[in-house]
């Protein structure tokens, strides 16, 4: 996928206006300054920023089924997929990340984007962040999922949708939690990458509860 072609399946899939390809058009002159300060995405993704990381965050939107109210991005690191989603929805984006540095970007980019208000950071691990429950989960490259599901099962119901990108580890991902977890999973190809795939779930919880 080129960059062209990213805003394209913008345009075509989520029908993303003039002003909101604006925000994001800021978001990546922000992410790509910021950059030369910390390292927030591999320099070698800047030239393809749109189709790497806005195009693969984006993508999870098509698969959250309807428009979830309340979304929480662990690991949110440069604000993919979390700042992504709330660019793009009404959704009110948890973005939470245990760098103080990363957190502050995030806040500054949530300022400069106009969406301050749909936004809360936190800064804090997993293990130690409050309790409290989400209609969508995502986490991108945060860690497998059976280790993934013990630490953020706590901030689902039965109806959250989880929305987690992989990369070629989604089968073995999923096989290897199979044992310990049960719900309504299936894998969902990428459309930034033929090699990469998207866990989504529904009914997640620990084998033998009822």
């Amino acid at each position: 996928m080129t960059e062209a072609d990213a805003r394209d399946w913008l345009r075509a899939n989520l029908d993303v206006p003039r002003e909101t390809f604006a925000r994001l058009d800021r978001f990546v002159a922000l992410l790509s300054a910021e950059s030369a300060r910390q390292n927030l995405i591999a320099a070698s993704t800047l030239p393809a920023i749109w189709s790497r990381h806005i195009v693969d965050s984006a993508q999870l939107l098509p698969l959250a089924g309807g428009s979830p109210a309340t979304w929480l991005d662990l690991g949110s690191g440069a604000g993919f997929p979390g700042l992504v989603i709330a660019t793009l929805s009404e959704a009110h984006v948890t973005l939470v990340d245990s760098r103080k540095k990363r957190v502050a970007f995030l806040a500054e980019a949530a300022a400069a984007l106009g969406i301050a208000s749909r936004v809360t950071l936190l800064c804090s691990r997993v293990e130690t962040m409050p309790d409290g429950q989400y209609d969508a989960i995502s986490a991108r490259a945060f860690a497998p999922l059976d280790r993934l599901l013990p630490i953020a099962a706590r901030f689902a119901r039965p109806d959250t949708i989880w929305l987690l990108p992989k990369g070629k580890s989604a089968a073995s991902e999923l096989d290897a939690a199979r044992g310990s977890w049960q719900g309504a999973f299936r894998i969902e190809p990428s459309v930034t990458d033929p090699e990469a795939a998207i866990i989504v779930a529904t009914q997640v919880k620990p084998r033998g509860n009822r």
